[in-house]
């Protein structure tokens, strides 16, 4: 942890934060307030950061309405250069390690990450205390609005458009399914990203966006296209979508204040993207991918079938049910609606607990960075624990291996090496 003492203090500090502002300000503190029951909690400075928080303050204030918090904002290393390129920085704890210094000092309780920042080897002091209902994963096109109505896909865009992302996984799997496109680093924060797309003097056609981000700042107006594997061929980043809470080991009175608010499914899929990710060693700068689904109840397998993972060939693709066991033919009209407008709302399947088994597709990929090459794995397994979420994970990272994906992270020179046993991840 060398340097890290040399991390700035917290360089702007609201008392239970009410972003956007047109959020009703809480009450502050009597002077009575009991320390036991005050929580400081961290987040970068960023108008998104800061929304995130509001979301998460606002479920802690619902479920201790009489505990009081704090909120602790700063930039970071990755917020205060908004010009280099992501993939350049080699930094894990790019967005994370200058807030992760002040939870180790106790100047905080806790920190509100976009699950997709926070690195998964964490100080060893320090771990993933809560996960929270996920929201969209999937990325989003947005076109230049000058060409909205004329082009709604990547696929329409006429060839050498050029799109705008500072991802290496969007860039790589883009080059891989449309090689007619050229691409360009964006950098900035949504706002940022969109004022240069809008700018009519730039040179973007389009960019690539998380739909998470955009919903939660209230602009997902803006999305042309929802991507996914099934649409544009792309899979989503580790985490995305989902907001995550990093705590001090050991601390029962912050484990205890989160208890009530974390979302245990959510927890399980981002455990065992995270679980790939770092078997694999990756992280911004690699490009990995995924897509993880629970499958749904109806029409699922016998109940009683064993935790382990099954080949995802034998399975249904839009409903999950084992094909042995349904025909072309039964794919209802009912199913095919509710596919159809999962399609136009632009959200994920969110099924209620009681509609989804315990039963989790991973979809995973690593693809070289000019898109030529990709090793590509679709798994399931039912997943009982979070040590099963664990060991889901890095059974697909060993997919991976075995169909090559050592083979191109090597070849984009990043050093990477391949951890072999789990109890090393």
């Amino acid at each position: 942890m060398s340097g890290l003492q040399d991390a700035p203090l917290v360089t702007d500090t609201t008392t239970e934060t009410s972003v956007p502002a047109s959020h009703t300000a809480p009450h502050p503190p009597s002077s009575s307030q009991d320390v036991s029951t005050t929580f400081h909690i961290g987040t970068r400075s960023s108008i998104l950061a800061r929304v995130q928080t509001d979301q998460i303050l606002t479920l802690l204030r619902t479920a201790w309405p009489s505990h009081h918090f704090e909120i602790h904002s700063m930039k970071t290393a990755g917020d205060n250069n908004q010009i280099t390129a992501l993939y350049k920085f080699n930094d894990k704890a790019l967005w994370t390690q200058e807030l992760e210094v002040l939870l180790q000092e106790k100047k905080l309780d806790l920190i509100v990450h976009s699950l997709k920042d926070m690195p998964t080897q964490l100080p060893v002091d320090l771990e993933l205390g809560c996960v929270t209902k996920r929201g969209d994963a999937r990325d989003a096109l947005v076109i230049k609005p000058n060409l909205v109505g004329k082009y709604r896909s990547l696929a329409e865009l006429p060839e050498g458009s050029v799109v705008g992302t500072s991802s290496l996984r969007r860039t790589a799997q883009l080059k891989r399914h449309h090689p007619h496109l050229r691409f360009a680093d964006v950098r900035g924060n949504i706002g940022t990203r969109l004022s240069k797309l809008d700018n009519p003097e730039s040179e973007y056609s389009a960019i690539i966006l998380a739909v998470a981000g955009l919903a939660r700042l209230g602009m997902d107006s803006r999305i042309t296209t929802y991507l996914s594997k099934a649409d544009g061929g792309m899979l989503h980043a580790v985490g995305q979508g989902a907001l995550g809470i990093e705590v001090r080991k050991g601390d029962s009175r912050v484990t205890e204040l989160l208890s009530k608010i974390g979302c245990e499914r959510t927890t399980r899929a981002v455990l065992a993207e995270r679980s790939l990710m770092r078997t694999l060693e990756g992280g911004c700068s690699v490009p990995i991918g995924v897509e993880t689904e629970w499958v749904k109840r109806k029409g699922v397998l016998n109940p009683e079938v064993g935790v382990g993972m099954k080949p995802a060939e034998q399975y249904h693709k839009l409903t999950g049910v084992a094909t042995s066991t349904i025909s072309a033919d039964s794919l209802t009209s009912s199913h095919q609606k509710a596919a159809a407008e999962t399609h136009a709302n632009g959200t994920n399947t969110d099924l209620n607990e009681g509609e989804m088994t315990d039963e989790l597709i991973m979809r995973a990929l690593v693809v070289s960075l000019d898109g030529s090459e990709v090793a590509e794995v679709e798994a399931r397994r039912r997943m009982t624990s979070r040590e099963e979420a664990d060991e889901f994970g890095w059974e697909v990272a060993k997919q991976l291996v075995a169909k090559g994906a050592d083979r191109i992270l090597d070849g984009i020179g990043l050093n990477r090496k391949i951890i072999g046993e789990q109890n090393e991840a």
